[in-house]
């Protein structure tokens, strides 16, 4: 049990949860189709969080074309890159699923305004600059490897 422990906080980041409940965040997460990743990115309101250590997770929604869409991310993934806050949201719950029944106006969140709103922002983005630097080593580490792999040369047969 202490082997999973250590495991599990080995891949914490402290800098991963800088976003709240009824937050609008856009998730950037890499996807691998193939031989070829790309980053994606996902803009929507924060309903849930839920878990705990590792496990943890939080639950990302929008609406495309008049459908709602809801997407779960791990928090602590090495897939998702960063999070970026948007809005910040004043909500008085923990879980706001609510929202998948209001339409239009009625599944909007109240914005947060004023010091505690640029307090919160001014955190959430020092976070997301770290973020940035580890997005920057991922994209280096990429193109030394195409670069390696472009430079060996074919074997024939």
């Amino acid at each position: 049990m202490d082997l999973i422990r250590t495991i599990e906080e080995q891949q914490k980041n402290d800098h991963a949860l800088n976003y709240k409940v009824g937050d609008t965040v856009k998730v950037h997460f890499e996807i691998i189709e193939g031989k070829t990743k790309r980053i994606q990115i996902f803009e929507g309101l924060v309903i849930a969080i839920k878990g705990s250590g590792v496990r943890k997770t939080f639950t990302v929604r929008k609406d495309s074309y008049g459908v709602g869409v809801e997407r779960v991310f791990p928090v602590y993934s090495p897939r998702v890159i960063k999070v970026e806050v948007t809005r910040v949201g004043k909500v008085r719950r923990s879980k706001l699923y609510y929202i998948r029944d209001k339409i239009g106006k009625g599944a909007k969140v109240k914005e947060l305004v004023g010091q505690k709103a640029v307090a919160y922002l001014k955190w959430s983005r020092d976070l997301a600059k770290v973020a940035d630097a580890a997005e920057a080593a991922i994209n280096a580490e990429e193109k030394a490897e195409n670069a390696a792999a472009a430079a060996k040369p074919k074997a024939k047969k």
